[in-house]
């Protein structure tokens, strides 16, 4: 798992049957302060109904999404699974 904001909507008007109705989205890793880790963006499944400007926490292992999904028929190895609402660090 690993924190990421969402930076942008991916519209697809051809995609693999097992996604039609849900909504893909484009996320950019950050650490737990806010800062960008890398540059390189990942593409996921939303079924937490987020948004651009939500910090999320993105699965990114296979055995995980099929079980959100609850099949393993889509070609998805990446999901947004919760909103975060806070971080709090103790120093």
């Amino acid at each position: 798992m690993f924190l990421a904001k969402v930076i942008g909507n991916v519209v697809s008007t051809q995609k693999n049957r097992h996604l039609v109705g849900h909504k893909l989205l484009i996320v950019h890793p950050i650490s737990e302060r806010g800062r960008l880790l890398s540059k390189k963006d990942v593409i996921t499944l939303d079924l937490v109904d987020s948004g651009v400007g939500d910090v999320v926490i993105v699965v990114q292992e296979g055995d995980a999404v099929q079980q959100m999904l609850g099949h393993s028929e889509a070609p998805v190895n990446t999901m947004i699974i919760a909103v975060v609402d806070d971080i709090e660090i103790f120093d």
